[in-house]
């Protein structure tokens, strides 16, 4: 009797290979993770800051609207809360002003944390007397 040769087939993938090729993919998407991360930090910080101006323009616009006779250089600290993505951020809002001779300077630094870190936003205007 003569015996048929066996033919084997040995095209999938071992146990090792498949935990090899795992380890590999978990190490691209912990990667792609981060960077997702990372991206989401700088737009939360961005938007922060947009806000912060947003803060000091209406302040800094309410003041001179106010008219030269009205406007205040006197300091004063007042806190602002704005709602940011799905939460509230408390803003700090800091006014200082001059007086010069036919008109007033108004300072207003807009403060907040983010991460432990304290970041400043100045905003300048100046109100001049109009002689009717």
């Amino acid at each position: 009797m003569m015996e048929l040769p066996v033919k084997r087939d040995n095209s999938g993938f071992t146990l090792i290979e498949f935990l090899v090729s795992i380890v590999i993919l978990m190490v691209g998407l912990l990667g792609l993770l981060q960077a997702v991360n990372l991206s989401y930090s700088h737009n939360l910080q961005t938007q922060l800051r947009n806000e912060a101006v947003t803060v000091a323009d209406s302040v800094m616009a309410g003041e001179i609207a106010k008219g030269y006779d009205n406007a205040s250089t006197s300091s004063r600290a007042i806190n602002v809360s704005r709602k940011i993505l799905s939460g509230m951020k408390n803003y700090s809002v800091v006014r200082t002003g001059s007086s010069l001779q036919n008109s007033k300077e108004i300072t207003y630094e807009v403060s907040w944390k983010y991460k432990g870190t304290r970041y400043i936003h100045n905003a300048s205007g100046v109100i001049s007397k109009t002689n009717q």
